[in-house]
């Protein structure tokens, strides 16, 4: 039996910050202080976070699979 996926919303609890942090944190897209940035960091580390490639490919619509 395989463990349920730790998400992004439990790594935001953990880290006491909201989920767009978290989510600015792993996409470096916005300026992060390096405080809440080792926050989030460690929380991924402590909680074993994944990001999930297939939802990733739906949020950016591509999978970067090429078909042959």
């Amino acid at each position: 039996m395989s463990e349920r996926a730790v998400t992004i919303s439990e790594v935001a609890k953990h880290a006491g910050v909201a989920v767009s942090t978290v989510s600015y944190v792993l996409s470096g897209k916005r300026t992060i202080s390096a405080d809440t940035r080792r926050r989030v960091l460690a929380s991924i580390n402590a909680l074993g976070y994944h990001p999930n490639a297939g939802a990733r490919a739906l949020a950016s619509k591509r999978s970067n699979v090429i078909a042959l």
